[in-house]
């Protein structure tokens, strides 16, 4: 399944890392594990921030994902499940189904 990684790096740790000059290193070497479809980074609430894509096919696999970003950076995540449009497309009947049940 896929899923939708948001991380954010606090200010004060996401720059020690960058004065030490590992910052770059240690997000490359995180992400090298984790094998993202996609990786965007930007700012989020004056933070350092990713959001990322990637498959997970069971939740014991969540430790792995989120604790790199804690013990690097103290980082905090969120975990969603996502869509392409062809995964939407393919909810069609059950929205259909939450409809008729559900939305009258």
């Amino acid at each position: 399944m896929r899923f939708l990684l948001k991380v954010n790096i606090p200010v004060e740790a996401g720059n020690t890392a960058a004065k030490a000059g590992t910052l770059g290193a240690t997000i490359q070497s995180i992400l090298a594990d984790l094998k993202p479809e996609a990786a965007y980074f930007t700012d989020n609430n004056g933070q350092r921030a990713g959001f990322i894509v990637f498959e997970m096919q069971d939740a014991a696999e969540i430790p792995a994902i989120a604790e790199p970003w804690f013990l690097a950076f103290n980082a905090s995540i969120e975990l969603h499940p996502v869509m392409i449009p062809a995964d939407l497309a393919n909810a069609g009947p059950a929205i259909e189904q939450a409809v008729n049940s559900y939305g009258r």
